[in-house]
């Protein structure tokens, strides 16, 4: 029998300046900034929401281990929520974040989602969706 994966624990996002993406996660998202300490000792910072987190490495010098093409910008992300579209297109407006697209129909891990479309500080698609009605 093949061994199976139950859930995420967290990702690695590679950015170019972490102050600027954790304040655009934290103000712009809602996530709580976390220090943490590895194994290694190294202070780092993670970005938390739910019961997941976002380990944040720096595009200039990686942690060891990384992925092989590490870089800033190169990720897509979709994000759940439970606040309706409408209010997160207000919100964003009022932040200065553009909206590349949506609210729009996409299919999730879970089944149908409404979404919208919006890039962080280093042009990583971010997707922000709701359960579709």
């Amino acid at each position: 029998m093949t061994p199976r994966l139950a859930t995420l624990d967290h990702l690695v996002l590679t950015v170019s300046d972490i102050d600027v993406s954790v304040a655009f996660y934290t103000q712009v998202l809602g996530m709580v900034a976390e220090r943490f300490r590895p194994a290694d000792g190294d202070p780092r910072l993670a970005l938390k929401f739910g019961r997941q987190k976002i380990n944040l490495h720096p595009a200039a010098a990686p942690y060891a281990p990384c992925a092989a093409q590490a870089g800033a910008g190169t990720a897509d992300l979709c994000f759940l929520t439970d606040t309706p579209l409408a209010d997160w297109q207000a919100h964003l407006a009022a932040e200065g974040i553009a909206i590349e697209q949506g609210p729009v129909p996409r299919n999730g891990a879970t089944g149908p989602i409404m979404s919208i479309y919006l890039r962080d500080p280093d042009g990583n698609l971010i997707e922000i969706a709701t359960p579709a009605a």
